[in-house]
């Protein structure tokens, strides 16, 4: 019987290796994103910020998210993502 504090031990391929070696800047970058978004889906505490933005723009904007029957701060946060994953 294992011990329970005993930690898994992780055994990587020759190839998984090598193919990890040859991984350029760029892949990894994409790697990194691609996890960020993957992981963005856990719901993290937010932050309160100010944004300067006339009013007929602002009005405007509630009333479409309103028509669409979204929450007009959760339509910009999902524009803000939408924007980041392009």
């Amino acid at each position: 019987m294992k011990n329970p504090k005993e930690k898994p031990l992780q055994y990587f391929t020759k190839e998984y290796l090598e193919r990890c070696a040859a991984t350029t800047p760029d892949e990894i970058v994409e790697f990194l994103e691609n996890y960020r978004i993957l992981v963005s889906e856990v719901p993290e505490k937010c932050h309160l910020i100010s944004l300067k933005i006339e009013p007929s723009l602002l009005n405007a904007f509630k009333r479409k998210a309103a028509l669409k029957g979204i929450p007009y701060q959760t339509l910009i946060k999902k524009l803000m993502r939408d924007w980041l994953s392009k």
